[in-house]
């Protein structure tokens, strides 16, 4: 059996430093219009994290710098199921930058067992950032089909609160409203009526090839691609 290779010793201000002369002005001004103050092209970034390999203790001090930048190799750095529902908390709080958020629910909210117990307490949570990140755990909970899930009350606050809810959070009950049509056969056809009354996202620019973010839209794409998949196999 090989001798696993340790990760190298580096510092802080080394990886601030090398960050910083990997940072590309034209990439940031770019990102900045969409909140995200960040340079480095994300493929440099995740190399970064290939070298460090996994480092909690180092994880948390690049997250302490408050950097964008360091943040996001200290989210691939890091053992997500070592933090403690506290910790998650006071992180999540801290996520401000759009970026940080989203590898932070997706790389370690949805990958530690902790989320589930605050799952519900941080959808309804005043901070918009914390709200969303409930919302997006309720939808990945939703595509897991984990047990007692309360669908219908679920539809019940899209539909009240959906259409004037802020950007962010609007996109991920969105995303959620989407999730149940898709994976709760009995429930398709209100979230589609939801979708349709309230038009959110209806007009979203979306790509050639891509999926448009309108749920009705969304719904049926999926379960067309799901339907056509079972057939196949």
């Amino acid at each position: 059996m090989a001798t696993p290779i340790p990760p190298p010793a580096v510092t802080v201000e080394e990886i601030l430093a090398e960050l910083d002369a990997l940072d590309d002005p034209k990439m940031r001004a770019v990102n900045e219009r969409h909140g995200n103050d960040i340079g480095v092209n994300l493929s440099q970034l995740r190399a970064i994290a290939k070298r460090l390999k996994t480092q909690l203790e180092f994880a948390q001090q690049l997250w302490a710098t408050g950097d964008s930048q360091a943040r996001l190799v200290a989210i691939l750095i890091s053992s997500p199921k070592k933090y403690t529902a506290e910790q998650l908390d006071t992180m999540l709080r801290e996520t401000r930058v759009p970026k940080v958020h989203d590898w932070f629910i997706n790389y370690i909210l949805k990958k530690n067992p902790e989320s589930e117990s605050r799952r519900i307490p941080w959808m309804d949570d005043v901070d918009e950032f914390v709200a969303s990140a409930g919302w997006a755990l309720t939808s990945h909970a939703v595509a897991q089909r984990v047990e007692n899930l309360k669908i219908a009350e679920l539809l019940d606050a899209i539909e009240a609160e959906m259409k004037l809810a802020p950007d962010r959070l609007q996109w991920f009950m969105n995303e959620c409203l989407a999730s149940i049509g898709i994976h709760y056969p009995k429930y398709r056809a209100r979230a589609i009526e939801i979708g349709e009354r309230l038009e959110v996202l209806k007009d979203y620019p979306t790509p050639p090839n891509c999926t448009s973010p309108y749920a009705p839209i969304w719904i049926h794409e999926m379960v067309t691609r799901n339907e056509g998949a079972s057939e196949v196999t």
